[in-house]
């Protein structure tokens, strides 16, 4: 088909003016750019989808070895020390899921996120076969009625369920721990206590300012418009998807960006950056402080002498040598931002 081409732009040229004579070269010359272009574009998602299939391969080996080491675990006696291995290994898987949200299928998220909960349901009842049984005693017998009614109202009471969770507090997913959604024009903050190594959640958030002072274990942000989100060091993922008009500040270990529009990221990370169907997003080094981040910083694990916050994947842009239009540089002169 090339060769065609070439063989109807010469007969075109040929047929008509000097200058269209003269255009031969420049068309053909971008004809092969054109040729070549689409080439690497297909070699790169030929290797996205092959770094993709190792990821998930080694995702299921590494999910399912875990999982038979705690079965093993749970099936044996009752024994404080084999439950308390056993709950070592839900919390590797738990590390495990969370580490893989970012390329599991969502059925895969779905099924070991399902097997993860029935593993803690199992690890709970045989926790409580440890549980020394209280011994049976015959009550007094009371003369009114009002005194025995005094006197069996008490453990109804601390039997009762505690309260379910607040809106800020529930998360529509069983993975995630805390985080706020559904709210308008709020100011938010979670501390160090609560957010240490826990999974953080904000979903359809319009005109809030979020502060994590915190080391969560990952961070998502979904669907947010025009909102301020602070966050301490992450021990690993970071998730944008569907955001407008935000300003970001987060120190990761990965960031992927999907879906959002016009929003400034002030970011420290130890990899690259990847952005997908994105634009008007522009990245400037983390800034963000409050007392208590470097034991946060220690605590992540992160190195904060590494930061990549300028070295940025496209997956919608592979031209070399070109700068994709979808991301940016903040200017320096548009940094200085007062957080609190």
């Amino acid at each position: 088909m090339e060769g065609v081409d070439c063989s109807m732009a010469l007969a075109d040229a040929a047929a008509g003016s000097p200058r269209d004579l003269s255009m031969v070269p420049e068309r053909l010359q971008r004809r092969e750019q054109e040729r070549q272009m689409e080439v690497e574009r297909r070699k790169q998602k030929r290797q996205d989808q092959e770094v993709e299939e190792e990821k998930s391969g080694f995702f299921a080996a590494a999910f399912a070895r875990e999982r038979a080491a705690a079965e093993e675990l749970l099936r044996g006696e009752a024994l404080a020390e084999r439950l308390e291995e056993a709950a070592n290994r839900l919390q590797a898987l738990r590390k495990l899921l969370n580490d893989s949200v970012l390329y599991l299928a969502p059925y895969d998220l779905r099924q070991g996120q399902a097997a993860l909960a029935q593993l803690q349901a199992v690890l709970t009842e045989r926790r409580q076969e440890l549980q020394p049984k209280k011994r049976f005693a015959f009550k007094a017998r009371k003369k009114d009625a009002a005194g025995a009614s005094q006197v069996d109202a008490a453990p109804v009471a601390s039997a009762a369920p505690s309260p379910p969770l607040t809106k800020e507090e529930g998360a529509p997913g069983a993975s995630w721990a805390c985080g706020f959604s559904n709210l308008d024009s709020q100011d938010l903050e979670k501390r160090a206590e609560e957010l240490h190594q826990r999974d953080v959640l904000l979903s359809d958030l319009t005109n809030c300012t979020v502060r994590l002072r915190g080391n969560p274990n990952t961070l998502r942000l979904a669907k947010a418009r025009g909102c301020r989100v602070l966050c301490g060091p992450v021990t690993t993922s970071v998730f944008l998807e569907d955001c407008r008009d935000c300003i970001l500040a987060v120190a990761c270990q990965q960031l992927r960006v999907h879906t959002t529009k016009d929003t400034r990221i002030f970011l420290q990370v130890t990899s690259r950056a990847i952005v997908e169907d994105c634009s008007g997003i522009q990245f400037a080094p983390y800034t963000w402080s409050y007392p208590g981040i470097d034991k946060d910083f220690q605590d992540s694990g992160l190195n904060r002498s590494k930061n990549n916050w300028n070295q940025v994947d496209d997956f919608n842009w592979l031209a070399q040598n070109v700068a994709s239009p979808n991301w940016s540089i903040l200017p320096e002169e548009e940094r200085d931002i007062q957080w609190d």
